[in-house]
C-alpha cells in the first residue's frame, strides 16, 4: 500500500464536511464564472462604447422651415474647410426614423414633428478646434449646435470600468467565502475524527502526516466540485442570449475566442485556496487537539 493511499485512509471518504467542501466549491465557481464573464464583458463594452463614440461629433441645426436647407449647407461648407474634419454628412430622414425608433417605434411621423436636421462629422487623426468650430458655427449658422459626445462617451466608459471592477471584486469576494466554508469543514472534519488523531499520535504519526491526509482530500474534493462548477457557469454561459439576437443592453454577456478556457482555471485557483485553507485549518486544529 503506498503512503497516498495510507493518508486516504485517516479521513473519512464521505461525509457532511466532504460533501459540504464539493459543494461548496461547486457553487461558487459556479457564480465566479458569470463574475469573469461580467468582468471581461463590461471591459469589452468600454472599449466598443469609447471606440464607437471616439472621433465622431453631431451638429444639431434647430431653425425654422425655411432655413434648415440654407443653414445646413452653411454648416457642410464650414466642416469641409475645417482642418481636422475627415468628413461630415446631413442625415437623411429615414436614418433620423431609425435612431428613434427605439423609444418611439417604427411608425414614428417625422412630418409632424419638429425635428432638427443633424449632422455626422468624423474627426481626422490630428483632431480639431471644438472651440474655434463652435464660434464659427454661432456666427454662420445660429441654428447650429455641435456635440463632440465626451458628455456622454466619459459617463459611459467609467460606467463599464466600474462593472469591470464590481466584476473581479466577487471574484474575490467568492473566493474568501470558498476559503471560510472550506476551513469551517476541515475543522469539523479533524474535529470528528480527534479520537483517530490521538490513536495516530499514540503509534508516532507526526502532525505533518496527519495534516497531509487532511489537506490532500479536502484539496481534491475542492477542485472536483469546482470543475463540475466550472462546467456548468461555462455552459450556462453559453445559452445566454448573444448581443445580435437581443440587442440589449447586458447581451453579449459571455466570453470570445480563447477567453472560453478562463472558466477551467478556475478549478485550480479553487483548489489552492482549499489546500492553503485546509492546511492552516489542520495544524490549527491539531495544536488546539494537543
Amino acid at each position: 500500500m503506498t503512503a497516498r493511499s495510507q493518508n486516504d485512509r485517516v479521513v473519512p471518504p464521505s461525509g457532511a464536511p466532504a460533501t459540504l467542501t464539493s459543494f461548496t466549491a461547486g457553487a461558487m465557481t459556479f457564480l465566479a464564472v458569470f463574475a469573469l464573464a461580467l468582468a471581461l464583458a463590461s471591459g469589452r463594452l468600454a472599449e466598443r462604447w469609447a471606440s464607437a463614440l471616439d472621433r465622431t461629433a453631431t451638429i444639431r441645426i434647430s431653425a425654422p422651415d425655411d432655413q434648415i436647407a440654407m443653414q445646413t449647407k452653411a454648416v457642410l461648407d464650414i466642416l469641409a474647410t475645417t482642418p481636422g474634419i475627415e468628413s461630415s454628412r446631413a442625415q437623411t430622414p429615414d436614418e433620423q426614423r431609425k435612431l428613434l425608433e427605439p423609444w418611439f417605434g417604427p411608425d414614428l411621423p417625422l412630418t409632424d414633428l419638429p425635428l432638427p436636421q443633424l449632422i455626422e462629422v468624423i474627426e481626422a487623426t490630428e483632431g480639431y478646434d471644438s472651440e474655434g468650430l463652435k464660434q464659427r458655427l454661432s456666427a454662420e449658422a445660429p441654428g447650429a449646435v455641435l456635440d463632440d459626445h465626451t458628455r456622454w462617451r466619459k459617463p459611459m466608459a467609467e460606467a463599464a470600468s466600474r462593472l469591470r471592477l464590481l466584476g473581479y471584486l466577487s471574484i474575490l469576494l467568492i473566493g474568501a467565502a470558498m476559503a471560510a466554508m472550506i476551513t469551517l469543514a476541515a475543522n469539523a472534519a479533524l474535529s470528528a475524527n480527534a479520537q483517530v488523531i490521538k490513536v495516530l499520535r499514540l503509534v508516532g504519526a507526526k502532525d505533518s502526516y496527519i495534516a497531509r491526509a487532511f489537506v490532500r482530500r479536502f484539496t481534491l474534493r475542492a477542485a472536483a466540485g469546482s470543475a463540475v462548477g466550472a462546467l456548468a457557469g461555462t455552459i450556462g454561459v453559453a445559452l445566454l442570449p448573444a448581443q445580435d439576437a437581443a440587442g440589449g443592453f447586458l447581451t453579449g454577456l459571455g466570453f470570445t475566442g480563447a477567453g472560453w478556457l478562463l472558466p477551467f482555471l478556475l478549478p485550480l485557483l479553487a483548489g489552492g485556496v482549499a489546500f492553503a485553507a485546509t492546511r492552516q485549518a489542520a495544524f490549527t486544529t491539531l495544536r488546539r487537539l494537543t
